[in-house]
C-alpha cells in the first residue's frame, strides 16, 4: 500500500496545447493601443472602432467607415478593376501589391464611389491605411481624380477621408505628380462651385496632407489623429528644438486654425449631413 502511495503522481493544472490555442479565433479580442484595454472586436466593430474606455479612435478600413456612413445600398463603387503596375521595375513591388489586396480584398489603397449620407447625394474617396499604408502611387491619384471629376459631372458635394504615409515611393516621381493632378482637379471642381469636405484619419501624412487632404472648404478631423508632412525627429533635428508633445495632433492643428474642427466618430455622420444641408441649393434634400 506504502509502495503504491509513493508511486502515485500528482496532478497539476494541464498547460494549453499549442493546438488548443490555435483554436481560439483570430482575431476575437482587440487590444486599445492608448489604454491598453482589451475588448471584443465585435463590440468594439459595433461602437465604430472608437474604445469604449478612453475614447481612442482605432483604425476603420474603408469598407467599414462607407458602411457607417452611407445609407442601405445606396454606395456605387468607381473604378473597382483598377490596378497598379511597376513602371519603374522596383523589385518585389508587384509581389507586394497582390500580398495587400489577398489581405485588405481590396485592389489599391483608396475606394471612391457615390451614394446617399442621410438622403444627400454625395461622391466620396476613402484611403484605407491597411493597403500598402495607404501610400499614394499612379492609381490612387488617378481614381481620387476621376471621383472628383465625376463630383462636378454630378454636381454633388465631394468628400475625402485621408490617411496615409504619403507618397509611393516604388513609383517615384509618378507618385509625387498625383499631389499636383489632384490638387488641380480640386481647384477646377471649386471654380464650378463644388463643396469638398476634407477628413483627416490617423495617420494623413507626406505628400497627402501637403496636397488635397489639406484643400477642403472645410477640414476635419478625427480626434488625436496625426497630421503632418515631415517627421517630428527631422523637423526637430532640423530647427534643434524641441516640439511640443502634441505637435502634428489634430488638437494642435486646430489650435494653430488649420483645421475647422476636431469631430468624434460617433458625431461625425450628423456633423456631415448638417454641412451637406446647409450647401444644399435652397435648403433642405431637394435631389
Amino acid at each position: 500500500m506504502l509502495k503504491d502511495l509513493f508511486s502515485k503522481k500528482k496532478k497539476y493544472a494541464s498547460v494549453p496545447s499549442e493546438q488548443a490555442k490555435h483554436d481560439v479565433p483570430e482575431g476575437i479580442m482587440t487590444k486599445c493601443p492608448n489604454c491598453k484595454k482589451i475588448m471584443l472586436t465585435k463590440e468594439l466593430n459595433k461602437n465604430l472602432r472608437v474604445c469604449m474606455s478612453c475614447s481612442y479612435h482605432l483604425q476603420m478600413t474603408a469598407k467599414e467607415r462607407i458602411k457607417s456612413l452611407f445609407d442601405e445600398r445606396s454606395f456605387n463603387e468607381f473604378d473597382k478593376e483598377m490596378l497598379s503596375e511597376n513602371p519603374l521595375e522596383f523589385p518585389g513591388y508587384l509581389e507586394k501589391l497582390e500580398k495587400d489586396r489577398k489581405k485588405t480584398k481590396m485592389n489599391e489603397a483608396v475606394i471612391t464611389g457615390h451614394g446617399t449620407i442621410d438622403g444627400f447625394k454625395t461622391v466620396i474617396a476613402v484611403m484605407d491605411s491597411s493597403f500598402r499604408m495607404g501610400s499614394m502611387g499612379s492609381v490612387v491619384g488617378e481614381k481620387i481624380t476621376r471621383a472628383i471629376e465625376r463630383a462636378g459631372e454630378m454636381k454633388v458635394p465631394f468628400i475625402i477621408f485621408t490617411a496615409s504615409g504619403g507618397a509611393r515611393m516604388q513609383e517615384g516621381v509618378l507618385s509625387l505628380m498625383q499631389m499636383a493632378k489632384t490638387s488641380s482637379s480640386l481647384k477646377l471642381f471649386s471654380e464650378q462651385k463644388g463643396l469638398i469636405i476634407s477628413v483627416m484619419t490617423h495617420p494623413t501624412t507626406g505628400g497627402v496632407s501637403a496636397s488635397f487632404a489639406s484643400l477642403g472648404d472645410y477640414n476635419l478631423a478625427e480626434p488625436g489623429a496625426l497630421i503632418g508632412f515631415a517627421g517630428r525627429r527631422i523637423i526637430e533635428q532640423t530647427i534643434r528644438e524641441e516640439l511640443p508633445e502634441d505637435f502634428q495632433t489634430a488638437e494642435f492643428l486646430l489650435k494653430h486654425g488649420q483645421l475647422d474642427k476636431v469631430v468624434n466618430r460617433h458625431d461625425l455622420k450628423e456633423v456631415l449631413t448638417t454641412i451637406l444641408d446647409v450647401h444644399q441649393p435652397g435648403g433642405g434634400k431637394q435631389w
